[in-house]
């Protein structure tokens, strides 16, 4: 996946486990509420994913962009 596909499905994921837990502790159900927060763990790795993927995309055309001007 790219980066920003990564952030998306990230803050996706988060929000849909944020609406779990709140239907988990609404009706009382601990494993609702456990599942909704694997789920926003499972998207702030996915957004931590996405995040550095853009990180190491800006520093190699950072580096690409030095090398060019040093030519």
């Amino acid at each position: 996946m790219g980066s920003t596909k990564d952030k998306i499905t990230g803050m996706a994921n988060e929000a849909a486990g944020n609406v779990k837990q709140g239907a988990g502790k609404a009706v009382g159900n601990e494993k609702l509420q456990a599942e909704g927060k694997a789920q926003e763990i499972k998207g702030e790795g996915q957004q931590a994913v996405g995040k550095a993927k853009a990180a190491v995309k800006d520093g190699a055309k950072a580096a690409s962009d030095y090398a060019n001007k040093k030519l």
